[in-house]
This record gives C-alpha cells, sequence and structure tokens, in this order.
C-alpha cells in the first residue's frame, strides 16, 4: 500500500486521480467505487451519501451520486461508464463510514462496465497512483491527511 502525505492508496485499486475515486475490478466483472483517503480529507466529515437509482447507467467521469459534507457538496464521478448495480445502503444510513474506511465498509456503488478493458486505462494504480497523487498534493498545497 502506498502512504502519500499520510493517506494511504492500496496497490490492488485503480485511482482516477482528478476527481478522487478509486475502482476496484472485481472476479464477477463489477466494478466497486468508493471515494479516496485523500478525497474523504478534503471533504472534511461527509454527512449524507446520496447515490443514483440502481438501474441507472451513468458514462465515465459523470457523476454517480453526491456526497456532502460541512465543507463540501459535490458529485461522487464514475471511473468508468456502466450500469449502476448496487448502492451501499449502510454509507447512505451512516455517511461517516465513508470517511472511517474508505476502502472497505464506506464504498459507494457497484457498477457493471460497459467497457472496461478501453476506460481503465485513463486510470492509475500502483506508483504511477502515488506519484499523481504526490504531484496533485504539492500543486493544491495539501498538508497531509490527518
Amino acid at each position: 500500500m502506498a502512504l502519500v502525505r499520510g493517506c494511504n492508496f492500496p496497490d490492488d485499486l485503480y485511482y482516477n486521480v482528478d476527481d478522487n475515486v478509486w475502482a476496484r475490478h472485481e472476479s464477477d466483472e463489477t466494478i466497486v467505487v468508493g471515494m479516496t483517503t485523500y478525497g474523504c480529507a478534503l471533504s472534511g466529515e461527509i454527512v449524507a451519501w446520496t447515490a443514483k437509482k440502481v438501474g441507472r447507467v451513468v458514462d465515465q467521469n459523470k457523476s454517480t451520486g453526491t456526497i456532502e459534507s460541512g465543507k463540501w457538496v459535490g458529485p461522487v464521478k464514475a471511473p468508468v461508464s456502466g450500469e449502476i448495480i448496487a448502492v451501499n445502503e449502510a454509507a447512505v444510513a451512516v455517511p461517516s463510514m465513508i470517511n472511517v474506511d474508505p476502502y472497505g465498509a464506506g464504498w459507494l456503488i457497484r457498477i457493471k462496465p460497459s467497457d472496461w478493458t478501453g476506460e481503465s486505462g485513463s486510470l492509475l494504480s500502483g506508483l504511477a497512483a502515488a506519484e499523481a497523487f504526490e504531484a496533485k498534493m504539492q500543486t493544491e498545497g495539501f498538508p497531509g491527511c490527518a
């Protein structure tokens, strides 16, 4: 696992660095999506997660739902295009779990991708993701995750 300025980035995930989201490619060919620890730190304590409905088709880099915190309200963008097949209802009920465990219990949605092979090439993983997040944090003047 990469650690960048106190923010962890598991090596087995794919990242859209610009939008602070991750994707995990599952053995059943679905994609689990969530916010990065960096995205959570920027947002502050998350107070609401409102996802688009199951069955909705979303395009890559378009909203899958809205995160709300004391500091920010904004979209969680899809790392790849596809159909939303599940919403983490536990995170809807207790949004703070997104901050506490963003890579585990705080996942947000599951997507059936329409073109994982074609679109995942724009996502970064491992050392490339860590380097990209370091550069982004440097540019944004981010001191680090608490």
